[in-house]
């Protein structure tokens, strides 16, 4: 396999990944908001922590997904 294809096949899982976790992240919003609306930690409710939380997913992906690209090139470095 190419290293463009593996590359296009990589960031495809991931994206679908993120999708599904953005996906269950809105269905929660639309149809159970009450879950959302309790506080957590920091006084600051449950939806803000999820909405930073896919924040942060979003940027580990992207990590991930650069590092498995240089890793995948088959040059010196692992």
């Amino acid at each position: 396999m190419s290293v463009n294809r593996r590359n296009r096949k990589l960031g495809l899982i991931l994206f679908a990944v993120y999708l599904v976790l953005y996906g269950s992240f809105v269905l929660v919003m639309a149809f159970d908001a009450k879950r959302l609306q309790a506080i957590g930690p920091g006084g600051v409710n449950l939806a803000v922590w999820a909405g930073f939380g896919l924040i942060v997913i979003a940027l580990v992906l992207a990590l991930v997904y650069g590092w498995m690209c240089r890793s995948g090139q088959g040059g010196g470095e692992a």
